[in-house]
């Protein structure tokens, strides 16, 4: 694709044949793995938001389409099974910009940076980068070579990128991990496990002050929260309560609008009631969830309240307009109210570059060093494009980061123990364009391999037009909800994780969408038995293997499964661009 957008590639898939494969619950043998490059979008440009579905343009784009795809336009931010995840991305799904926010450039050669790899460029190129953010932001131009890096790379401040000469031009060679650098990371739940197996990165998008408080409690031993509200979550204050609403609604009633105003980035507050009611609507408001066991759950209810950012587009009266839809409805019952949140790192992003680890063994499973690759912590707006990992322990991780985008993602070299994780309470991000690669050598023994993981909450997040030579779809318990895998190819080969306190492997409307399971082999592929309120569409044949799951929720799922064993005949093809083009 090189540097062209899929986003401006308009096609008419909608309209193409097989709707009658399309309905079929019947397998026609596992679907061969398809060539997704240069692919048309799957629905043209008409319509706008509010209204798809109900006119004749929407009606036009269901020709020929998936029953459930034509039931969605009618409904599209209130859909009982499949979520609205049309807006997920930097600037709710808007192109990456290609020219600096801010005129300040900075070469790290003229910041005593080195491309030969001899000498430890990390100073360099730190310092650079806080010269463009003590500017308000700026371009810092790492050019081709190699240069070794003894720390991590540090982006704290908004508006600022940091941009190499591409993937296959531009080197950062680490040599040290996160334990050496800032110390042991233990877990806040207890046990001996490290942290860095799901946190931190050599390039680390993350607010200078957030930052700080993070790596100082480390260094303590006072291990943190690492979201939007500090490392006890405890540092917000209420701006305004908000009246009751609906998912899918884009404007709420507040009681006050005296510190509110258009462009300001506030946090959406959800607290869980005694009786569980918040956890139970995030499974779909269901029998089961009613009747399920949710108090021994001290991990899982350790992520409430449910905390979800979102920018104001305007303030009319006491009504308040947001950039996407409430994700959620809002009662009384869960004391909603907007407050603030930590000041976020907004507009900045990272491109061009492969970081590539010193090549070490794996760790064996939840003892990572943190040879980590790159983390969004804390971001909004932010993005990564055409960045390679190499010989990392994790790849690409987002904490508590929300509407970020990754673009022209890889994880590659000796295997990784998350590839791909987002956890922490975050949402409407999209990773497209991604590739995990086969790894180089043998998985030592005991070590572990996910591929791309959601916990913890997380929300309204979308995988598309994916890659993975290995690894599984990983929904590490924590009842991630609302989320969207799609045209995607999988040799699925790994494990997914979780312990029991994290509770459910699934809330509501997960959606699962033009999968093709190279390998035929089941594990969180085909969710139709497990996930309440989702949907499974365009799946291969699968059967099942040691690892296998039961619903947590008894009684009836209220599923969907549609094109089954026939993901060629689905039709859209891509979820997340079918539904971008509906409110185009």
């Amino acid at each position: 694709m090189g540097n062209l957008s899929r986003r401006r590639l308009l096609g008419s898939a909608v309209a193409v044949t097989a709707a009658a494969a399309a309905g079929a619950l019947g397998g026609a043998g596992t679907a061969q793995a398809e060539n997704s490059a240069g692919r048309a979008r799957a629905a043209s440009g008409a319509g706008t938001e509010g209204t798809a579905g109900a006119t004749g343009a929407a009606g036009a784009r269901t020709h020929g389409s998936s029953p459930l795809w034509r039931e969605f336009t009618a409904a599209p931010f209130t859909h009982p099974q499949v979520p609205f995840i049309g807006r997920a991305g930097y600037r709710s799904g808007s192109d990456l910009p290609r020219r600096a926010t801010r005129p300040f450039v900075a070469d790290v050669l003229t910041y005593g940076a080195r491309p030969d790899g001899s000498t430890d460029a990390a100073p360099a190129i730190n310092r650079a980068i806080a010269a463009a953010g003590e500017r308000g932001g700026g371009t810092v131009l790492i050019p081709a070579g190699t240069y070794r890096i003894d720390d991590i790379i540090r982006i704290g401040h908004s508006n600022v990128v940091v941009r190499g000469a591409g993937s296959g031009a531009t080197k950062l060679y680490a040599t040290r991990n996160l334990t050496e650098i800032i110390g042991a990371y233990g877990s806040r739940y207890g046990g001996d496990k490290s942290s860095w197996s799901w946190a931190g990165g050599l390039i680390w998008l993350c607010p200078e002050d957030r930052w700080t408080s993070l790596t100082d409690a480390i260094r303590a031993k006072a291990w943190p929260f690492e979201g939007w509200t500090g490392n006890k979550r405890d540092e917000w204050q209420t701006l305004t309560t908000v009246a009751p609403a609906r998912r899918g609604d884009k404007t709420v009633t507040v009681s006050s609008t005296r510190h509110l105003k258009p462009g300001r980035l506030v946090l959406l507050r959800l607290a869980d009631d005694a009786g569980h009611t918040l956890l139970q609507h995030m499974a779909g408001d269901s029998e089961g969830a009613a009747s399920y066991v949710w108090d021994d759950k001290t991990k899982l209810t350790s992520y409430v309240p449910y905390e979800w950012p979102v920018r104001i587009t305007a303030v009319h009266g006491r009504n308040v307009t947001l950039e996407r839809p409430l994700p959620l409805d809002v009662r009384p019952e869960w004391d909603p109210r907007l407050t603030t949140l930590a000041t976020p790192l907004s507009n900045s992003g990272v491109e061009g570059l492969t970081l590539e680890a010193v090549e070490t063994p794996q760790s064996p499973h939840l003892l990572d060093k943190g040879y980590n690759g790159v983390a969004f912590q804390c971001a909004y707006d932010c993005w990564a494009d055409d960045i390679t990992v190499r010989h990392v322990d994790n790849g690409f991780g987002l904490i508590a980061a929300s509407a970020c985008t990754l673009r022209r993602t890889k994880v590659t070299g000796r295997g990784s123990h998350h590839p791909y994780y987002c956890r922490e309470g975050s949402h409407d991000n999209l990773i497209e364009d991604f590739t995990v690669e086969q790894r180089t050598v043998p998985a030592p023994a005991g070590t572990q391999l996910h591929g791309i993981n959601v916990e913890g909450l997380s929300s309204y997040n979308v995988w598309s037009n994916g890659q993975m030579a290995m690894g599984t779809f990983d929904s590490h318990r924590g009842m991630p909800f609302a989320n969207v895998r799609t045209d995607i190819t999988v040799e699925n080969n790994g494990r997914h994780g979780g312990d029991a306190s994290a509770g459910p492997l699934f809330g509501a409307r997960f959606t699962h969408w033009n999968i093709r399971v190279t390998n035929g082999r089941a594990g969180l592929m085909r969710i139709d038995g497990l996930a309440p309120y989702s949907a499974t569409v365009g799946i291969s044949e699968v059967t099942e293997f040691d690892q296998i799951d039961v619903p947590d929720f008894t009684g009836d799922l209220h599923t969907r499964l549609e094109a089954y064993g026939t993901p060629q005949a689905v039709r859209p093809h891509n979820l997340y661009e079918a539904q971008r083009a509906l409110i185009r």
